[in-house]
């Protein structure tokens, strides 16, 4: 995989159609946008253009609703003690391990039971969707998320969490997904992913894969994506250790430490820290310590409208 697929740059554009595009959006949302550094760089607005296939008008008005969101919901100041007790089950959680093109690995497993809220886990998973981010490298922007049925029944179903999740990853989170593995489902759940298709856009609906232990063709995707000695194996790798909540927790205490430092500077995360160019004319890629740019408020970006 080359440098730029990695980042999801569109080929069928030029760098330089690409960034008319970039500074498009920049001069549709305003000089707000110099308020937010950790969503104004060219690989934040580049995920947006993708997301609504280069339109800028819909592009702009899909950053500005979630930058929005971002000013009401503050996801980048989770921290783990505030969901620390829904992650005791490993129901949700960020594998230690990346696939091999460097992508962050996020583990569900639907079939186990979660009595919170939809409000609550929905916190949960901002939690982890950030976290995950924070691994990333730069050059790479994505990440994959595992789905182990094991124990999944209809019981199981919650098509209120399913939509939740749905809007959140595509208007909050676009172009994040790279790629989300439903590993070994039962047959029963054929007739929940009819009920879930109409939450997914087609460009989120083409990232699924199902995989089957007993399908040689699909295991190969596992054998192609992953490390077998490092995969669990309830996904057919040779990791046979339990879920550690304790070990995991010290990783995410460390994880929310990096998270603080980089809120604190100010500057984007490496995965976003991708640059189509480095004439200053063109680029807005900012690292200001200025509290005035570190603090925006709501009324900076409905402002633009």
């Amino acid at each position: 995989m080359s440098f730029k697929k990695s980042q999801g740059v569109d080929l069928s554009l030029s760098s330089t159609e690409q960034q008319t595009k970039i500074n498009e959006v920049r001069k549709l949302i305003g000089p707000a946008l110099n308020k937010f550094p950790t969503m104004c760089s060219d690989a934040s607005i580049l995920r947006f253009l993708r997301a609504r296939n280069w339109h800028t008008k819909r592009s702009a008005k899909m950053l500005k609703e979630a930058l929005i969101w971002r000013l009401e919901n503050k996801p980048n100041m989770i921290r783990w003690d505030d969901i620390a007790k829904q992650a005791e089950p490993g129901k949700v959680y960020k594998a230690n391990y990346f696939d091999k093109y460097g992508r962050t690995v996020l583990v569900m497993k639907p079939g186990i039971p979660n009595p919170y809220s939809v409000e609550m886990q929905m916190r949960y998973l901002i939690y982890c969707m950030e976290n995950s981010i924070l691994d990333l490298k730069s050059g790479q922007e994505q990440m994959v998320w595992l789905i182990d049925f094991e124990g999944w029944n209809m019981s199981s179903i919650s098509v209120k969490v399913t939509r939740e999740t749905a809007r959140l990853l595509q208007d909050c989170y676009p172009e994040r997904l790279g790629l989300a593995i439903l590993y070994n489902p039962p047959k029963v759940f054929e007739s929940f992913w009819i009920l879930v298709k109409p939450f997914l856009e087609k460009r989120t609906y083409k990232k699924v894969k199902f995989v089957y232990p007993n399908d040689v063709d699909t295991q190969k995707v596992m054998e192609d994506l992953f490390d077998m000695e490092k995969l669990e194996s309830c996904f057919g790798g040779k990791w046979t250790h339990d879920f550690d909540y304790v070990t995991y927790s010290n990783r995410m205490r460390e994880g929310d430490k990096m998270m603080t430092d980089f809120v604190i500077s100010g500057a984007p995360l490496p995965s976003d820290q991708f640059q189509l160019s480095t004439d200053e004319t063109t680029s807005n890629f900012k690292t200001s310590h200025d509290t005035s740019e570190n603090h925006p408020n709501i009324d900076d970006i409905k402002q633009t409208d």
